[in-house]
């Protein structure tokens, strides 16, 4: 524990050395552990960096009220059982979507309309976006990819996909905002 606090201290102080090492003392016990609970090596490496970036950004807020080795597993632990608990609603979803499921659409007439409308709404929106936009939007919500994964195969950076989100679920909140104010 006296270990812990000296190197909580260390990084709270900005030593990337002691940062480093923990990170190196970690990194890979961690993503182990992740990829046991979400079964995906690949996301259990995007959870560990993730966890590992937060850190490091955070570093001055940090507040580790056990072990430093408690904490991290702990954080990785949640974040796995939270991207679980996201990847099993969408493949409800999914599954109710592809068997056409009627609970997913309005049964009123003009509930129907309106979802119809409003889909058309946002499909003319997503057209209107630029391409590249539209591509990050794509693999983002329909695709299910990460931003540090779209930012990989598109060659961008983190901020630059954020940006796009961003400014393409801005575009899509204004058009409905409009809509919701005609109706």
């Amino acid at each position: 524990m006296l270990n812990d606090l000296f190197v909580l201290t260390k990084i709270k102080e900005g030593d990337i050395k002691a940062f480093e090492g923990l990170f190196w003392l970690y990194y890979s016990p961690l993503c182990l552990y992740a990829a046991g609970i979400t079964g995906n090596g690949d996301v259990a490496e995007e959870i560990v960096q993730e966890l590992f970036y937060v850190f490091w950004k955070e570093k001055e807020k940090l507040q580790v009220f056990r072990s430093v080795r408690s904490y991290l597993y702990g954080a990785v632990r949640n974040q796995a059982l939270q991207y679980c608990e996201h990847q099993d609603v969408r493949n409800r979803y999914r599954e109710a979507v592809l068997a056409g499921d009627k609970d997913n659409r309005p049964s009123d007439p003009q509930d129907q309309l309106e979802y119809k409308e409003l889909e058309t709404l946002i499909n003319s929106t997503l057209r209107k976006l630029p391409e590249r936009r539209l591509r990050i939007f794509r693999m983002h919500r329909f695709e299910g990819k990460k931003y540090t994964e779209i930012a990989s195969i598109l060659s961008l950076s983190v901020k630059t996909v954020e940006a796009e989100m961003t400014k393409a679920l801005q575009a899509l909140r204004k058009e409905i905002e409009n809509y919701t104010q005609t109706v």
